[in-house]
Formats: C-alpha cells, structure tokens, sequence
C-alpha cells in the first residue's frame, strides 16, 4: 500500500455515509486463479476490495458497520502460518491488521462462518455485488439463513442493495492522491511508448517491441495494465490484436496500444509510427487528420460538458476530413447522420479510467449523457482503420490503422492531459526514431 491510511480511510468514511440507517457492507477479495496444473495466475486483487482497504492479499473479506460501537471497519484474512509463508510469502495476519492496514478488528478468516452471523444480525440491509462470485452470493445465503434459523426470522436482514452503485460513482471521481498516482503510472506509459520508438526497425518482431515495454515498465516498478497491443502493418486495422508475432516491415506503421498498472491505477496509451522513421504521403494524411479529431475532442473535455462531446467533435473532423479525401462519398449531414464514417471508425473516443482500464462509472444518467465534473478521468482516442481488403477505396489508403489515445483528467478549468510527455506530431515522431 503506497497510499496512505487516510486515503483509504475517507473512503470507507465517504461509502458509510451514503449507506442506509441500520446497514452492513461485505466486500470479498479476489479468489486466487489457476493458470494451468498448480500454477497459479499472479495475484491481483479486486479493484473495489483494494479500493476501500489497500489490502492486497487473498481469502479476505471486508466488513463496514457505520455506527458500530466497537469499530466500523472490520477485515477478515489469513492467519500468520510461518510453514506456509515460506512457500507463498508474507502474511499480515490479524494481529497486525489494525496498525498495518487501519481496520479496527480483524479476525482470521477461518473464523468468519462463526463471527460474520453476529455482526449481520439486526441489520436491516446488507449492501454486496450480488451476481459477481457464485461462491460469495451461496455463502452470503447461508449466512442469512443462519440468522434466520438462529432468530426465528426477526433477526436477520430483509434487504439487498447494489453496493456496486454507491461504490462505482464515488470511484468515478478521483481525489487529488488518486490522480497524481495516475500521472505517475502516466509517465512511465509515455517512457515505455518512447523507448518502442527509439528501438523499432525493420525486421524486428512485434513482440520485441513488447519486450521493450515490458522493460520499462518493470524497471520502474509498475506490470502491464492490459496485454499490449502491437501491431504492424495490417495488424494495426484488428482493434484487439494480441498475437505480437509478426515481423516488422519496411513502410509499416506500427499501432502500439499499452499501459502500465502502477499500485492499481492504470495508464492507457496509444501511438502510431512508422517503422523505417519516414512517414508515407498517405500515411501522414490519414495521422493528421486522427491528430487532428484528438486535439478538437481534448478541447470538449471540461466541467459542464456531457460525456459524448468530446466523441461527437472527434467525429466531425474525421468526417470532414474522409469526405475532403474521397475515402466516403456523401455529404456531412448524410454521414454523421447515417454513421457511415463508422466503416473506418468502428470504437467510441473514450472510456473511464482509473483502478480498472475500462473503469467504473455510468455514461448516462437518467437517459442522458453524463456531465463531465473534475476528478473524471477519461482516454481521448480516435482512430482511422482502413482493411486491406476493402477494395471501395484507393490503394494507397489499404491496411493503414491508426490510433493516438492519451488518458486525461477533467479539472475545474478543463483537462490536464496525463500522458503528454511521449511525442505525438507526425515531425516529432520521426525524429525521435530517427534519432535527430
């Protein structure tokens, strides 16, 4: 945990506060999963138990009680097991629980079916994210029905509530500690997108590309938020690619789509450069003008703005611009109108970010788009993707895929782009792989 106490704290202070009278909140941690036989996936905690408890171990469970007499925070983990430990590391334990991780009781974890029924019972709502674990929602029955069995009925809770609706919006906007992190994850992002840069060539290996990433990434401390994205060639028109095996040719554009993880905040980040560090007449086009549809969309991204603007001005240049080259043959209004710009710009412009890559937060509220307010943070990312197959257009314009994505914070006045500190102008972009 690199956030302090007090950070996670006045989470679970603000979380209680919008709770109901007489209720109880139980948020599970992530389940170890298996890779294959008795290996084991890294361990990566879930983001909303992480967020209320900065606790990064399995097999626990987060217990909020506003009101409780004798503390509202309570964690049930793992005891200490020095046997153990010595194959699968270092555990709080709950004797150190409460200095090390600020809850005010915890108890083991093989203690809970005995424990967990007491504290839920005369509670009138239990607030969880019923639907996510099969497991969890079986065990959180039967929990209930113990009380139930226990009292007779009058005991036990009466009510379920959505916790992912009170937790979801209050991570939505992120305090000032959060978003310093995000830069931080940010700048490593735009250092590892440099280093691709300054080492690709011709004949290398997607996935050598991603070993530089990596590089930088671990070198600073951080993982991968997402697998990386490399793509060359016709590769950069597939929005998902991951295979990362092809070799690099001469004339290809290389799409890098990556981002670090860094304390569970992750960056997202996407640049496109040609691989021999010389922009073809049509491959410039085209990245100008996506250059152009990022910059007008980062001018909407600012409080009292709803959500979609910062898409719709994206649209409108890219629009213009198809028309302007003869890539879509009808007038604008027909276009925006009909979508059919959307052949060549499939994706919307941006999502949440923050403790997830594609983070939590409704985009509409009451069937409107949402009001964009400081502490959102989003990715501004329009994209031109035309399939080498797609024989309707001219030749010169076939298998060129391009995105330009940087991750940006609405502050009261306007934006601060996160991301900023790896180059994006087609000129800039040429140098630095070129060396000059």
């Amino acid at each position: 945990m690199t956030l302090p106490h007090s950070e996670f704290q006045r989470r679970r202070e603000q979380l209680m506060a919008h709770m109901a009278a007489n209720s109880i909140a139980i948020v599970p941690a992530a389940p170890m999963t298996h890779r294959n036989s008795d290996v084991e996936h890294p361990y990566r905690q879930d983001s909303d138990f992480y967020y209320l408890s900065g606790f990064n171990e399995a097999n626990a469970v987060v217990v909020l009680i506003p009101g409780r007499e004798h503390g509202e925070y309570v964690l049930f983990c793992e005891e200490k097991d020095p046997a153990k430990e010595v194959w699968e590391g270092r555990r709080v334990g709950p004797d150190a629980a409460p200095q090390q991780l600020g809850c005010d009781d915890a108890f083991p974890i093989a203690d809970i079916d005995e424990i967990l029924p007491g504290l839920l019972e005369g509670k009138d709502r239990i607030y969880a994210s019923l639907g996510v674990s099969a497991d969890f929602d079986q065990q959180l029955m039967h929990w209930v029905k113990r009380i139930k069995h226990l009292s007779r009925g009058s005991g036990a809770p009466h009510e379920f509530s959505a916790l992912d609706h009170l937790l979801h919006e209050q991570r939505l906007i992120k305090s000032p500690a959060e978003i310093e992190m995000m830069a931080k994850a940010g700048d490593i992002t735009a250092r590892a997108h440099t280093r691709a840069m300054q080492r690709v060539r011709p004949g290398l290996r997607e996935y050598q590309l991603e070993a530089e990433l990596m590089h930088t990434f671990m070198d600073a401390g951080a993982g991968w938020a997402y697998p990386s994205i490399v793509g060359a060639g016709d590769n950069a028109c597939i929005l998902h690619y991951t295979a990362n095996n092809a070799e690099i040719q001469d004339g290809d554009l290389v799409l890098i789509d990556a981002g670090c993880e860094l304390d569970y905040y992750a960056a997202d980040v996407t640049r496109t450069f040609p691989a021999n560090g010389r922009f073809s007449a049509p491959q410039r086009t085209l990245y100008e003008l996506v250059l152009a549809a990022q910059l007008a969309a980062f001018e909407q991204v600012k409080p009292g703005n709803h959500w979609d603007q910062p898409h719709q001005a994206a649209v409108d240049v890219l629009a213009k611009g198809l028309i302007e080259l003869g890539l879509l043959q009808d007038e604008l209004e027909q276009v925006l109108e009909e979508q059919s710009y959307r052949r060549f710009f499939m994706h919307k412009t941006g999502h949440w970010i923050g403790m997830d890559v594609h983070d939590v937060g409704d985009y509409r509220v009451d069937g409107e788009w949402r009001m964009l307010e400081p502490g959102m943070v989003l990715t501004i990312e329009p994209g031109l993707y035309i399939a080498p197959d797609d024989l309707t257009v001219a030749e010169q314009w076939r298998g060129i895929g391009i995105r330009i994505e940087d991750d940006v914070a609405v502050t009261p006045g306007g934006y601060r782009n996160l991301t900023a500190a790896v180059v994006k102008s087609a000129d800039e972009i040429e140098r630095l792989i070129q060396g000059l």
